[in-house]
């Protein structure tokens, strides 16, 4: 049995999993300040219908 070789290869895998786990904790950031965005979008069109409900009720198209 290689004894380097093995280590080697186990030096690599635990590499591959940081690297991983490190995507994925830049993934999951980024998820939440998108999903942050999303609430502040939501509570802003919530106040806008609270003040004035008739925004957006109603559209009119000329043919």
């Amino acid at each position: 049995m290689d004894i380097a070789g093995v280590s080697m290869a186990l030096a690599n895998i635990k590499t591959m999993n940081d690297v991983g786990t490190a995507v994925l904790s830049k993934s999951l950031d980024q998820s939440q300040v998108q999903g942050a965005g999303l609430v502040k979008m939501i509570d802003a069109a919530a106040m806008e219908r609270s003040v004035n409900p008739a925004v957006g009720s109603n559209f009119d198209m000329l043919v």
